[in-house]
């Protein structure tokens, strides 16, 4: 069986192996509030509460829901960027702090954040340099080829389109193999017909990485494509409000946009993120 199509298809049964011994999930959030104060008179602002989620190894899983619900604060939160008022974060069995020291956490934004100055080769280089290793050329050509930027390694950002910046960074997230990738908005810069073929893009290179991924977006059509499972949020502060498992064939292809079952799972998403919050 294509190893792409068994890992999504197990994904929900990761958590366990061939004889029922549990292992530990890639990511598990339990209780997680964040909270921030704005001010003596002002009082707080609760980004998400009683929020749970637990992701296996080698998942996919997209955020969905309204601006301002919290989806970028869970991806924060997981990325060490931010502590919890209360609950737990653990990923691969420890604090994000410890994933991001032994440098197995992989983060890409909106913004691509990639040095102007210098070229596709050397920006995809830079975690090897940040982590105090050497440059592992191969490797690096490696990720420039499952990129599709072949021939554009001397190339600086500004002479790539926004899509091709936007392959860079996801490059350069996975230069030191992480075992988990956090992206948050990749494409939301980027045109409709850029953005979408950059979501079958991430599908292939997902598919050849291997890492456990949470994508953050507001786009219920690229979540539907991407994910084994989407948790939709709740207008602040967010909670899970449903998880909808998307037993869709991987690989997925533009074909699987034209699929009936492609359109039921996005209406009936649509459908919840139109509605009221329940």
């Amino acid at each position: 069986m294509n190893t792409v199509l068994s890992r999504g298809a197990s994904a929900a049964k990761a958590a366990t192996g061939p004889t029922g011994e549990e292992h530990i999930p890639a990511i598990d959030m339990k209780g997680v509030a964040k909270t921030y104060p704005l001010g003596r008179r002002r009082g707080e602002l609760t980004a998400i509460d009683s929020f749970d989620l637990t992701v296996a190894r080698g998942e996919f899983v997209a955020l969905l829901g309204p601006s301002g619900c919290g989806k970028s604060t869970v991806l924060r939160l997981l990325a060490g960027l931010e502590e919890p008022t209360a609950g737990t974060v653990r990923i691969e069995g420890g604090g994000p702090a410890d994933l991001v020291a032994s440098r197995r956490l992989g983060v890409a934004f909106q913004e691509h954040a990639l040095m102007p100055w210098s070229d596709v080769w050397h920006n995809i280089a830079l975690p090897f340099r940040i982590a105090g290793r050497t440059v592992d050329s191969g490797r690096v050509e490696e990720l420039i080829e499952l990129v599709g930027l072949s021939g554009f390694e001397k190339a600086r950002p500004r002479q790539l389109s926004g899509g091709m910046r936007q392959r860079v960074a996801i490059a350069r997230a996975l230069a030191l193999e992480p075992d988990v990738l956090l992206l948050d908005e990749p494409f939301g810069a980027l045109d409709a017909v850029t953005r979408r073929r950059m979501n079958f893009e991430l599908a292939r290179i997902w598919a050849d990485a291997g890492s456990t991924t949470v994508l953050v977006t507001h786009d219920v059509d690229e979540a539907v494509l991407l994910a084994d499972r989407i948790v939709v949020l709740t207008g602040r502060p967010g909670r899970v409000r449903h998880i909808e498992n998307v037993a869709l064939p991987r690989p997925r292809s533009a074909e699987i946009t034209r699929d009936p079952r492609f359109h039921s799972i996005v209406d009936r998403l649509t459908g919840l993120l139109d509605g009221p919050a329940t």
